[in-house]
């Protein structure tokens, strides 16, 4: 039978009082780790009834992991039984009815009465004291942080760790309520990236890309509290982490301070997401890049043929006395330059045209290029232009530079049926803008913008603006590759274009230019001056591709020339090997199929006939970048 300190009625009632009025929760245990009796206070520290929990062994109030330990301790304490104050740092917790565990510290005390020996166990709850409360939360501030982290490291999919972030939020902080708002690129729209609990109201995107930390009532149904970490990029808000709860004091400093931690690590997530974006849009356009690209210069190739045999056709006297014949060339002529346009428009995208930059006077540009359009377009658009006072020059090859204006302002005016304006501004730009070529922008550059009040872009098609063959055209009217040509130019020269548009509001362009390291302005007309070829001129003309080869050499020899046609950079040595006199101009491809390149021919030719003209032909613009000759 358990063991029973035995008192008349009056001194038990005496005692219990006793072990009742003391604040801490009491338990007598006697020898065999029976609990003989037990204070109110321990009643309700661990879930029992008093009758219950004075008939319990003490092991029964042990956590599971220990429980196999206990006896024997208990047997060693009571071998040599002392006086254990509270506060030893220990950390020790007691195992409750519902089988749930609470920290607490003890004190034990032996005892001797009637003979017996007894321990005296105060037991004090320490999970309600603020400063234990305060290490617990931090705790699990910190490893909802570090679950994320790992989260974020190792899981390939950055959307999934955007979903997962609101329930991280919430269930460390107690809250029912979270949610991840993400603006998007232009910071108009906003997206619920996750969320966990009750639907949270969607913040207005001008209001949240201007906020800050906000802390203060909740709109949301049953939440009285609301606490908003933005997510800040650069100095750039691109959203906001948001925590609801429903105690109007529930998300104090601590609080704050981990939903900091969180939102940072989140925008390293977006960082990344919008980094892997742009490398896969990168890869793809480079993809079709190199196809149009490598497309182009074998239709380069056959236009040149087309367009150098009707050239020749139209100066024959047979067809240039016959006017149904004239008309035909004319017509073919026509389609054959259309062709050699989409050609250009291929090359640029791909960033293979050859350009020439030079210093550029942008007002000494736009004012005729606005005249010309004024006679040209809708007569209800009015054309604008502002160019500021300080507008330093821009380096830029004039022509390309020309055709991207034109390309935007007709995209402007397919935008404003009913008329409208058309507005073109310049402005100094001292900063680099995002992907342009930093190295070029030692200078500062020129920031030119084309706005109209059109009808304005979904965002839907401002994401694929920029993509080749994208149209919202009809069919026939539209080749989709205006806006990627203007694209592709723009990264050549080492610059950047920006799209502004909204629905209903209109488009602004912005195209990004360096400027040339000195001031020295070249009029973006300047004309060529004229070539003369000498009659008589000797010719040695190597090209690969036997049609070119003909066309060339016609002209060449309409021209007067004396002509010598290779096919190989091989035969051509031979040519000069063998011939009784010097030629006077060497004519060469780059790309001559098997053997040595154009530019290696050069080079021999440099070392044999060092007083040789070399003038070298193709299709590719970085071919003749990158080549090195002495």
């Amino acid at each position: 039978m358990t063991a029973r300190l035995q008192f008349d009625q009056a001194d038990d009632g005496v005692w219990q009082a006793l072990f009742d009025a003391f604040p801490d929760s009491v338990l007598l245990v006697d020898a065999r780790g029976r609990i003989v009796r037990a204070n109110s206070a321990a009643a309700a520290l661990l879930g029992y009834s008093m009758d219950e929990l004075q008939r319990l062994a003490i092991e029964a109030l042990v956590p599971d992991a220990v429980r196999s330990r206990h006896a024997g301790l208990r047997h060693a304490y009571q071998g040599a039984p002392t006086r254990r104050p509270m506060g030893l740092q220990m950390e020790l917790s007691a195992r409750c009815r519902d089988g749930s565990e609470i920290m607490v510290e003890i004190a034990l005390s032996p005892v001797k009465a009637a003979g017996q020996s007894f321990v005296l166990a105060a037991i004090r709850g320490i999970g309600e004291y603020p400063r234990v409360k305060q290490a617990l939360q931090r705790a699990r501030h910190a490893e909802a942080i570090a679950q994320m982290g790992r989260l974020a490291v190792d899981s390939g999919d950055s959307a999934d760790v955007l979903r997962q972030t609101p329930q991280a939020a919430a269930l460390a902080l107690d809250a029912p309520a979270a949610a991840l708002f993400v603006l998007d690129a232009d910071g108009r729209r906003v997206e619920c990236a996750g969320a966990f609990g009750p639907a949270l109201p969607l913040p207005d995107a001008a209001e949240l890309a201007a906020r800050g930390v906000l802390r203060g009532p909740s709109a949301a149904s049953g939440m009285a509290q609301r606490l908003s970490m933005p997510l800040a990029d650069r100095g750039r808000i691109v959203g906001a982490l948001e925590v609801h709860a429903t105690e109007a004091t529930a998300l104090g400093a601590d609080a704050e301070r981990f939903l900091a931690s969180l939102a940072s690590l989140v925008t390293t997530v977006l960082q990344r997401v919008a980094s892997e974006a742009a490398q896969r849009h990168g890869q793809r356009l480079e993809a079709v890049g190199q196809l149009t690209g490598g497309i182009a210069h074998d239709f380069n190739n056959l236009l040149t043929v087309i367009q150098g045999n009707l050239q020749v056709l139209e100066d024959l006297p047979s067809v240039s006395a016959d006017a149904l014949a004239l008309d035909l060339v004319s017509a073919a002529t026509r389609a054959s330059r259309r062709g050699a346009e989409l050609t250009a428009k291929l090359l640029a995208f791909s960033r293979r045209q050859m350009l020439q930059p030079r210093a550029i006077d942008v007002g000494a540009m736009l004012h005729p290029l606005a005249a010309l359009l004024r006679r040209t377009l809708d007569a209800r658009i009015r054309i604008e232009v502002d160019v500021a006072a300080d507008c330093p020059p821009c380096l830029a090859d004039a022509g390309q530079l020309e055709s991207a204006l034109l390309n935007i302002a007709i995209n402007a005016r397919d935008a404003m049926p009913e008329g409208g304006v058309l507005r073109f501004a310049a402005a100094r730009c001292e900063q680099t803008p995002p992907q342009a070529d930093a190295s070029a922008w030692a200078h500062g550059g020129v920031a030119l913008r084309v706005e109209d009040s059109g009808v304005g872009m979904s965002d839907a098609v401002r994401a694929r603006a920029f993509e080749p063959f994208f149209t919202t055209k009809e069919a026939g009217r539209g080749t989709g590759l205006g806006l990627a040509t203007v694209h592709g130019f723009l990264h050549q020269s080492r610059g950047a274009v920006a799209l502004d548009s909204r629905l209903g509001e209109g488009t602004a362009v912005t195209l990004y230019l360096p400027s040339p390291p000195q001031a020295s302005v070249a009029s973006a007309t300047t004309p060529a001056a004229a070539a003369v070829v000498p009659k008589g001129l000797s010719v040695l003309l190597v090209e690969d591709e036997p049609e070119v080869l003909r066309v060339v050499q016609t002209f060449l020899s309409q021209w007067g020339c004396e002509v010598r046609a290779c096919a190989s950079a091989e035969s051509a040595l031979d040519a000069v090997a063998s011939a009784p006199a010097p030629f006077d101009l060497l004519i060469s491809d780059v790309m001559l199929g098997p053997g040595l390149r154009g530019d290696q021919l050069a080079q021999r030719m440099r070392e044999l006939r060092p007083a040789m003209p070399v003038l070298l032909m193709s299709g590719y613009a970085d071919e003749m970048q990158t080549m090195a000759l002495p």
